[in-house]
């Protein structure tokens, strides 16, 4: 009996030392997931309707930060992809929102737009440029000496940028016009991969074919209902000419395109076949159709989170089936984002009223006006942010910092405005945990001279539409989830800063973090 328990644990130790033996001391591939909108209240609400293979893999066998914040104001899908990818926040990537206003042209710039890049299978002209600082990728590539493989797969063309960062291989999004996948000189020459993907299994051959209604039996979409929502739905994108690829980009079938070509991305490259590590970036989306409230559309939220549960273990089964589990570190989190959202019905008595940051600068300018004479101190507006016209302010000999001064004072009088934040308060001001989090945003290349702040529950409206949206200020928080690499399964819910993503994928691949990144690694995953 005794010589048979030996012999057992000596066989158990010895196939745990081989089992050790072949996990890598690095991963060799890191696939790293941002799920856009994804949200965390969601992904448990619903998990009654998923299967085995997506969310419930990852909640058992991944270790999951319940809790990682987004320590700046104003998240949006740009600024939160470059964080991630960074470790930075926009203070030091310099992405502070998809657009902005160009202070020398005083035109509305998109984060990735480049007039010196031109593009494949697309007109847009895009690079990285504006991206100030390095992502993991880039660190990977430079460590590696150009040796590692790095792309960037998603719906958008921001996102899929700024996670591929400057020195990938790639970076790949669905054109808004012709559903083919598009890519920018900014990286090089155009995969052949992606043209004869392109050109033989294009989403342009198929969308007549696709239709979507619910996956499920509509009486399991239980958790947010509506009148008349039992009725079910259905979306032929093909019968919309100009507008099918955007509305299917804003749809759950967007996740299962990004898969198609994930799919070919392994089939047709090298990645993972030697000692080098290779990154691959993945971007899903979780927002609702065609950006609409889950309020208005219920059953098709619920539905998007059972197909992107779907698309979840469809991709983790393609990373067994590649690579072997242990092999490989998957990363899973959240941009965070919470899109604009219409006022409550009235009959909830939500305390509410209405600010306009047009009429707002307008009075602004004629107050300068009373003050300093006759001018155009207001150069532009763009979301809650002003910028005042430094040429009118420099021809008529005046103090910059006492015009700012001036004009925090004037702003913070109007009804719904919380706080006026200037540029100089932002650069010089004492600390606070709200300045931090606005601090943290601002950026001097791109930002405003004022951001004004405004109460919670007020509706603004739109620089750029006659759209209203409701302020929200909650408490933002996203999952971060590794996975794979023999990491311990375990679920902690302390708080962490989503900046130490990017270290800790750098510190497991050994390698330098982003040269911004202040956040420290997570340890002892495995």
């Amino acid at each position: 009996m005794n010589r048979h328990i030996l012999t057992s644990l000596a066989a158990l130790i010895a196939f745990s030392y081989l089992e050790a033996q072949n996990t890598p001391a690095t991963p060799r591939v890191v696939i790293s997931i941002t799920i856009d909108q994804l949200r965390l209240d969601y992904v448990d609400a619903f998990s009654p309707l998923y299967g085995e293979k997506g969310f419930k893999r990852l909640l058992k066998s991944g270790r999951i930060y319940e809790n990682a914040i987004f320590d700046y104001a104003n998240i949006d899908q740009t600024n939160a992809t470059a964080t991630i990818h960074t470790g930075a926040n926009p203070a030091l990537h310099g992405i502070i929102g998809r657009q902005w206003l160009d202070r020398a042209t005083l035109r509305i710039i998109d984060c990735v737009d480049d007039s010196r890049f031109m593009g494949y299978a697309t007109s847009e002209n895009s690079s990285a440029e504006r991206l100030k600082v390095s992502t993991v990728s880039d660190e990977l590539m430079i460590a590696s000496e150009g040796k590692a493989i790095a792309y960037s797969i998603a719906p958008t063309r921001e996102m899929a940028i700024l996670m591929a960062g400057h020195s990938s291989n790639g970076a790949f999004w669905l054109n808004d016009e012709t559903g083919k996948w598009s890519g920018s000189t900014y990286y090089g020459t155009f995969p052949r991969w992606v043209s004869q993907y392109n050109e033989r299994q294009g989403l342009d051959f198929r969308i007549g074919n696709i239709v979507w209604e619910p996956f499920l039996p509509i009486t399991r979409y239980q958790y947010v209902t509506a009148d008349g929502s039992a009725v079910g739905f259905k979306y032929v994108f093909d019968n919309e000419r100009r507008n099918k690829y955007r509305k299917l980009k804003t749809s759950p079938y967007v996740n299962i395109e990004v898969n198609k070509l994930v799919n070919q991305c392994l089939a047709e490259n090298p990645i993972g076949n030697d000692l080098t590590p290779d990154y691959l970036s993945i971007g899903y989306y979780a927002g609702n159709y065609e950006h609409a409230t889950a309020s208005a559309l219920p059953l098709e939220i619920q539905d998007t989170y059972v197909r992107l549960d779907d698309a979840l273990g469809e991709l983790l089964e393609m990373i067994d089936k590649r690579f072997g589990m242990p092999n490989v570190l998957v990363v899973l989190t959240s941009t965070g984002l919470t899109e604009h959202v219409s006022a409550d019905p009235e009959k909830y008595k939500i305390p509410t009223g209405e600010f306009s940051i047009k009429r707002c600068s307008a009075l602004l300018n004629l107050y300068l006006a009373a003050i300093y004479g006759e001018g155009k101190y207001v150069e532009g507006i763009y979301d809650q942010e002003i910028y005042l016209s430094k040429k009118t302010i420099e021809d008529k000999h005046l103090d910059f910092f006492e015009v700012l001064d001036k004009s925090a004072g004037f702003l913070v009088q109007f009804s719904g405005v919380r706080e006026v934040y200037s540029s100089q308060r932002l650069k010089l001001g004492s600390w606070n945990p709200e300045l931090a989090k606005i601090k943290n945003r601002y950026n001097p290349f791109c930002s405003g001279d004022l951001w004004l702040e405004i109460y919670p529950g007020w509706t603004i409206e739109s620089v750029q539409s006659d759209e209203k949206y409701v302020v929200r200020d909650n408490y933002t928080h996203v999952p971060l989830v590794f996975l794979g690499w023999d990491v311990k399964a375990e679920k902690i819910y302390a708080p962490v800063e989503i900046g130490c993503m990017a270290s800790t994928i750098a510190h497991c691949l050994r390698i330098r973090a982003p040269n911004a990144t202040t956040a420290a690694p997570l340890l002892n995953l495995k």
